[in-house]
């Protein structure tokens, strides 16, 4: 099978295009539905998968279900409607309120990361879950416990101003490699994001907790 062309990877907010079929299987009682190109994210790197419709002539696929497994990009749920034939064109539109959702929360926590590096605490960044039920970044580093109020205060203050700024996100790609720039400040991420900072709102930092050299930063995005 082919590698599938990640659209996503070159514009993160476009939520339709056009692709073409090239293979339909069942796993566990699910339709994976194969693509030569996708608009779809594929969950990985802390963020939840795309959500959508595939329609074709011959059917209508209700994406509910997104992985990248070696290369190709897996849209797994049902159809709705018949069925898509073999180097059929169709049309993929993804669910933007699900992509809103998750490209906020994502881009927050790259704006923690931001005001973290502001602070200059030679934090190292770590694991990143950027799921709406309960969001986190992990460092490895030390911070003084009687001081966590006021660090956690300081983060949460410093990424809202960086929020207010009105950064524009650009991309930067230096081979494989996506850096993904909110201002002057590049991380190298394959995720989506906001087209500009002010989209993710304010942001809340809920709990700063430590356990060894681990400190997790634990936060939420305003009306999420």
């Amino acid at each position: 099978m082919q590698p599938t062309k990640l659209l996503y990877l070159e514009d993160f907010t476009q939520l339709e295009s056009t692709a073409q079929i090239l293979d339909i299987s069942e796993e566990n009682g699910k339709t994976v539905v194969i693509l030569d190109q996708t608009i779809f994210y594929p969950q990985g790197g802390g963020q939840p998968f795309d959500m959508g419709i595939i329609t074709g002539k011959s059917g209508i696929f209700m994406a509910e279900e997104v992985r990248f497994v070696e290369g190709t990009v897996k849209h797994i749920g049902n159809f709705s409607r018949g069925s898509f034939t073999s180097q059929e064109t169709v049309h993929c539109s993804v669910e933007s309120r699900i992509r809103t959702i998750n490209s906020r929360i994502h881009s927050a926590g790259h704006v923690i990361d931001m005001a973290i590096h502001a602070l200059k605490l030679n934090w190292i960044p770590g694991k990143g879950y950027h799921f709406p039920d309960g969001p986190y970044v992990e460092y490895s580093g030390k911070v003084d416990a009687q001081n966590k109020e006021t660090l956690q205060k300081d983060i949460e203050r410093i990424a809202n101003e960086f929020v207010q700024e009105n950064r524009e996100t650009t991309l930067v790609f230096n081979g494989p490699t996506r850096v993904v720039m909110y201002g002057d400040f590049g991380i190298p991420c394959g995720g989506t994001h906001v087209s500009n900072l002010s989209e993710i709102g304010k942001i809340t930092v809920r709990k700063i907790k430590i356990k060894s050299d681990v400190i997790r930063v634990s936060y939420a995005v305003e009306g999420v």
